[in-house]
């Protein structure tokens, strides 16, 4: 009987540490606020994923690639007409055909899709005269890894 309640014991710890493992983050992404000094908007960005320097933006703004090259993230600010709506200031950008998802609101638009293998996705807050934007891109193969991540950002995108 003692060896059973040991069996058992050891059991359920073990069960219960592979919970705790499952429960936990997958990876454990370093975070940065990025603030666009012009107007003020900003994001939250994982900065041990997008390590390196992305190259200049029109306009100001920041873009960051991961190391290897295969994912892009760009932030920034584009100056938008009073009254013009999330729907117009898309429309205005000739999406490409074959959007996958699409979100507009009053206040916000979304828009997602592949292309060549990479996963595109923009997002766009109005505000203050402003369009706030964050576009990502990465591979397809890895979204169930990017998805966190992708919310994250998002959801952390605000104006000035």
């Amino acid at each position: 009987m003692q060896k059973y309640r040991t069996n058992l014991g050891t059991k359920l710890a073990v069960i219960a540490l592979a919970l705790t493992a499952m429960c936990a983050p997958v990876s454990a992404e370093t975070w940065m606020n990025y603030r666009i000094p012009d107007t003020g908007g900003s994001v939250d960005i994982p900065s041990s994923v997008f390590t390196e320097d992305g190259g200049q933006m029109d306009g100001g703004g920041l873009r960051l690639r991961r190391a290897d090259g295969q994912a892009v993230l760009s932030v920034q600010s584009t100056p938008i007409e009073p009254g013009v709506s999330p729907a117009a200031f898309l429309a205005s950008k000739n999406p490409p055909a074959g959007i996958i998802y699409k979100r507009v609101t009053p206040r916000f638009f979304v828009v997602s899709s592949i292309k060549r293998d990479k996963i595109w996705y923009n997002r766009c807050n109005f505000g203050g005269g402003y369009a706030q934007c964050v576009l990502i891109n990465y591979p397809a193969a890895e979204k169930r890894q990017w998805d966190a991540i992708v919310t994250r950002i998002s959801h952390s995108l605000s104006g000035g």
